[in-house]
């Protein structure tokens, strides 16, 4: 990754500290010696950088992922993402923290109402499948394995996201099979990320109702 010097205690260029802390934005003052123009604060500026990073590595991967590119996607300054953030590393640690939590909850919320074994296999055989919708998700989180292999840091996040999927995955399951199940789960979606011929339904089916073991009520 490109070093990049850690942030300066001043804020980017055209802002004051009342800017970054909130309250109202002053910009330096008009050529000619005018009146400084004020603006309102974006309390959101963060949270909007952190989402610009993972379209960014989305699109580029982590290896590809400089301050550039994030600035630009964020439409931003390039001094406020290292007023906020101390490096890059911590900036994409911050961003896949967040990636995990959101697609936790989205996790969670794709069961809801799943009452039957039936019901079960066809949500995880839509998550297997996918579609363009889920493209950028699955492409996250395996950029967030990768990560992780070379980055110890970035461990934690993801055990503890394969932690809260087998969580809830347990609850039709059991905690054995939620582990297998979990693992059959993202085996089929790298794949079918990367074939060139995807499998039909059908054997998506099969695959999961083999893993799951005889038949019988979810959580049974």
């Amino acid at each position: 990754m490109p070093h990049i010097e850690p942030p300066s205690a001043n804020p980017p260029e055209g802002e004051t500290a009342t800017e970054i802390t909130g309250g109202e934005r002053r910009t330096s003052a008009e050529p000619g010696g005018g009146r400084r123009r004020t603006r309102r604060n974006d309390p959101d500026r963060k949270t909007h950088i952190l989402d610009a990073t993972l379209d960014v590595i989305a699109e580029h991967g982590v290896a590809g992922t400089t301050h550039r590119h994030i600035a630009a996607r964020a439409d931003v300054p390039l001094g406020s993402i290292t007023y906020h953030f101390a490096s890059l590393t911590d900036l994409q640690t911050q961003a896949f923290a967040r990636h995990v939590t959101l697609q936790s909850a989205v996790f969670e919320n794709l069961f809801e109402g799943v009452t039957t074994r039936e019901q079960l296999v066809d949500v995880l055989v839509d998550l297997v499948r996918g579609g363009p919708a889920r493209h950028r998700s699955a492409v996250l989180g395996f950029e967030l394995h990768l990560a992780a292999l070379r980055n110890p840091g970035l461990r934690a996040l993801t055990q503890a996201w394969t932690e809260d999927s087998r969580t809830v995955l347990a609850r039709f399951t059991g905690p054995d099979s939620a582990a297998r199940l979990d693992a059959l789960l993202e085996g089929m979606i790298m794949h079918a990320l990367l074939t060139t011929a995807p499998e039909s339904s059908e054997r998506t089916r099969e695959a999961i109702d083999q893993t799951l073991g005889p038949a019988g009520r979810p959580g049974s």
